[in-house]
């Protein structure tokens, strides 16, 4: 049987930090702390497309890892755990880029304000990708430059948050 308890996460109530439950902090669109990693090796990047199982945004293309730290847990730490979870990938130095906000409709009712914080690995030639079928449906490495048009051509077929940051932070996430 699965574990029922519900994931807390921290989002700010009334100007304070409190852990509320993950589905409640998107539907009441709560400002709320974010990770999103992005691992690359020689010039691409390493993109994910969600599962369609996932409760918004299934099926849509986003960057390597994005998810939210449990109440608690810092958010380097939250990284390497989900970067295993959802890929099976482990030993990754993740280098703190920046945190950067932004506010998104991602569908179903349901809103992504995040307080975000980004980081970057380099990845091994040979570094095994398992990825967890319940979370992620497909993976692809792929050229900065050939995503940024690919998201052009194709908006709807990417996830809000890297739409945004590819039009807002590139520059800070891939240099």
């Amino acid at each position: 049987m699965a574990d029922e308890t519900p994931i807390m996460i921290p989002a700010w109530v009334d100007g304070t930090l409190t852990p509320v439950e993950k589905l409640a902090v998107h539907q009441r669109g709560l400002r709320h702390k974010a990770v999103s990693v992005f691992v690359v090796r020689d010039g691409k990047v390493l993109l994910q497309r969600r599962a369609l199982e996932k409760y918004h945004t299934p099926g849509l293309w986003a960057n390597t890892c994005c998810t939210h730290p449990h109440w608690g847990e810092a958010a380097q730490d939250c990284g390497q755990r989900r970067v295993k979870e959802e890929l099976g990938i482990t030993g990754l130095s993740l280098a703190f880029r920046q945190q950067v906000e932004y506010r998104a409709d991602v569908g179903g009712g349901l809103t992504e304000h995040e307080v975000v914080d980004l980081f970057v690995a380099e990845a091994a030639d040979d570094m095994p990708l398992v990825p967890n079928p319940d979370e992620v449906m497909d993976t692809e490495w792929i050229a900065i430059r050939a995503l940024k048009k690919r998201v052009a051509e194709y908006p709807e077929r990417y996830t809000p948050w890297l739409r945004i940051y590819l039009e807002d932070h590139a520059q800070v996430i891939f240099g």
